[in-house]
């Protein structure tokens, strides 16, 4: 996992090409502009997922990792934690593919605050929680760029 901020991509010169490709359509789109739902950027290699939600308590959320993409959460509005951990450190349930979920179990060994602008990259060994709560339940806008592995 790789949490930074779009305004500092400079820092982050050792990322993967599909990875830059998303901050660059991320730059030259309007994604606030974007309507809650997929859009394809290069077919089932690349996609945007714009999700729209209002964070909740930890213990109301879902583990998960994936393991045909990498998940790219770029906030757009607001602010969410998302709770991590390493997929060995967690209790694995059955890899559902046509979704590409692995739900799990399990604590956190980390959290990460996302504010607008701020990234986070989940890799297929990262376990991550979405939509928790900071101080309170905000609805939050955000991109999540899918890049197929």
């Amino acid at each position: 996992m790789i949490f930074g901020n779009i305004q500092n991509l400079k820092e982050y010169f050792f990322l993967e090409d599909g990875v830059f490709e998303c901050f660059r359509y991320a730059k030259e789109h309007d994604l606030d502009g974007f309507r809650k739902g997929s859009h394809e950027i290069e077919g089932q290699r690349l996609f945007v997922n714009i999700v729209e939600y209002e964070t909740v308590e930890a213990e109301k959320r879902f583990w998960e990792a994936h393991r045909e993409y990498l998940d790219i959460h770029l906030m757009l509005e607001g602010e969410e934690q998302i709770d991590l951990n390493f997929i060995q450190n967690m209790d694995v349930k059955d890899y559902v593919q046509e979704d590409d979920f692995l739900p799990m179990e399990g604590k956190k060994n980390g959290s990460v605050v996302l504010r607008e602008g701020d990234f986070l990259i989940c890799y297929p060994g990262d376990a991550h929680r979405t939509a928790v709560a900071v101080e309170g339940s905000k609805k939050i806008k955000k991109a999540i760029f899918k890049v197929r592995i």
